[in-house]
């Protein structure tokens, strides 16, 4: 089936909720103007669906492959990047300075909801350069900025995110890799990193890797862990002493080479420290901040095209009768059910996820406040977005009943490629841990309570009323709770906080002028069916521990 890039839902959500227009007013996204608007948003879904588009299954159906520790994408990917970088896409949103046309990132967003709707697998390669493009600006000296920033922000360099090793996952302070100082300035790494997305590929002659690593005598635990960049190629043209040892073997995401990657096998990989020493984890989490967003984009990419190929299929298959006329399966209540339920959920993540990103561009100009508001909706946007990219893309394998289960029809695609995105960037579980142990309290509190007031003070359907009412006093119990007892109720209480956003955000959608009669019954349904079961959730977050610990881990098997 042909895919159509939900241009106007995403104008919409740019107008109505993150106020373009306003933030072109400012010097800083003076060129956001609604023409240049317009044609990005234009122009990405032009390219997304000419040049990812056509390479999706082909690229699920080859997958990157590895031979002596050459790395090579599937068929047509490097002439589809090459396109990429001389497209200038990669520039949307980074500093002039460096060769960025200074965009808001919320219009960035859009692009990358295009490119994750049409080849999710591809589109992971430049996700993680913006990350990097942040982490340099905010940590980098310049030298390192000089040396490797507008390669980045090109495109012909991609960057990658170093962290996990076989005993550190989740654990990041258990990593092993060290780092020893040359008299150069320069440190010599060594050590292997797992699951490296784009670690090694033909796409570019250059890879800059962001590898953490202890130096001599560094602290146990996250307080020892340095931040380094680690170039493929270095400055003189030589090879990097890293490799790529092997590629994993996944459920999804075939095309994109996740990489086990040995640094230091022979002297050691020459790298650059970025920021000060034992101070990787705050420069990485910049990174990791922008790759959590971006990763709550693949939710809601997936999603979109999970919902347009259900309804096309739903609009093509006849099957059985309704009022004595034989319909298509679009006509039968319960399949109408599920495709509300895929667009209401796509259109709220959404709406949740670029409102993240706004809050972001009006940090950049000055705005604290939304500084602090993106942090806190951060955890939210990453768990609830990817969780429902994996519910809406399964039930777009329900909607095509058996033939979904078959590859044929690509629905099984969209639900294996959905799948990790609620694993990597920190699991969506470390997500709601984040959001109840540190972002409850942030600015005293005040981030959080201040967010809850606003869509308070603004919601006019008093079932949204009613949830925020809930989330306040679920907030307060959680804050007062044990370690167990918060911990056991944070993943209820982030679905309940996401709804409540998702929901206020596809209200003022609904509630604009030029509102589609489809964004109009979008937002009913999901106050009518969505957010009744976030009450539900409600229960569960103030349950408590106990229950979980009832009885051994063993008798659970």
């Amino acid at each position: 089936m042909s895919y159509s890039t939900p241009i106007a839902d995403q104008k919409a959500v740019l107008t109505h909720i993150i106020g373009m227009a306003q933030l072109a007013t400012h010097e800083r996204f003076a060129s956001a103007d609604d023409d240049t608007v317009d044609a990005v948003l234009e122009g990405a879904a032009q390219f997304s669906e000419g040049e990812f588009l056509p390479l999706n299954r082909s690229g699920d159906e080859q997958g990157a492959t590895l031979k002596d520790g050459v790395v090579r994408t599937p068929d047509g990917f490097k002439e589809a990047y090459q396109a990429f970088v001389e497209g200038g896409w990669m520039t949307l949103s980074a500093p002039e300075k460096w060769g960025g046309q200074a965009l808001p990132l919320s219009l960035s967003a859009a692009l990358m909801e295009d490119l994750n709707a049409t080849n999710l697998a591809f589109a992971l390669c430049p996700m993680l350069s913006f990350g990097a493009i942040e982490s340099l600006l905010a940590h980098g000296d310049d030298a390192l900025r000089e040396r490797y920033l507008e390669k980045i922000v090109s495109g012909e360099w991609p960057a990658t995110m170093n962290l996990t090793e076989p005993q550190a996952g989740s654990d990041v302070g258990a990593l092993t890799t060290k780092a020893e100082p040359n008299d150069d300035g320069t440190w010599r790494i060594s050590g292997q990193k797992i699951y490296i997305t784009y670690g090694e590929h033909d796409l570019a002659e250059n890879i800059i890797h962001l590898v953490l690593a202890r130096t001599p005598g560094a602290p146990d635990g996250t307080r020892g862990i340095s931040l380094f960049l680690v170039p493929k190629i270095l400055p003189d043209g030589s090879r990097n002493d890293l490799v790529c040892a092997g590629l994993e073997e996944k459920l999804g995401i075939h095309a994109s080479p996740t990489c086990v990657m040995r640094f230091g096998e022979k002297d050691g990989a020459i790298g650059w420290m970025i920021g000060p020493e034992n101070s990787g984890m705050r420069a990485m989490f910049t990174m990791m901040n922008n790759a959590r967003l971006n990763v709550a984009l693949q939710g809601v990419g997936i999603a979109e095209r999970a919902t347009q190929r259900a309804v096309h299929y739903a609009l093509e298959r006849k099957q059985g009768f309704r009022e004595g006329q034989s319909v298509t399966i679009s006509e039968h209540a319960d399949v109408r059910r599920m495709l509300m339920r895929m667009r209401a959920l796509t259109m709220g993540a959404r709406a949740l996820t670029y409102y993240a990103f706004g809050c972001l561009d009006r940090a950049e100009i000055g705005d604290e406040t939304m500084g602090y508001r993106a942090e806190v909706l951060t955890p939210m946007a990453k768990a609830w977005a990817t969780d429902v990219g994996c519910e809406v893309a399964s039930i777009g394998v329900q909607v095509h009943g058996g033939m979904g289960y078959v590859e044929e029809t690509g629905a099984a695609q969209h639900l294996r490629d959905a799948r990790i995105a609620p694993i990597y960037e920190g699991t969506n579980g470390i997500q709601a841990a984040d959001l109840v142990g540190r972002k409850l309290g942030l600015d005293g509190g005040l981030a959080f309570d201040g967010l809850v007031a606003d869509i308070r003070a603004d919601v006019r359907d008093e079932r949204l009323i009613a949830l925020s009412d809930l989330v306040e006093e679920t907030a307060s119990m959680l804050r007062e709770a044990g370690g167990d007892h918060k911990a056991a109720g944070a993943y209820p209480f982030l679905n309940m906080c996401s709804v409540l956003v998702a929901g206020w955000l596809l209200e003022k959608l609904a509630l604009a002028m030029d509102a589609p009669a489809r964004t109009k019954a979008a937002s009913e349904f999901f106050n009518s069916v969505i957010v009744p079961e976030a009450f539900a959730q409600g229960a569960a977050a103030g349950m408590g521990a106990d229950i979980l610990y009832a009885v051994e881990a063993e008798a659970l098997a």
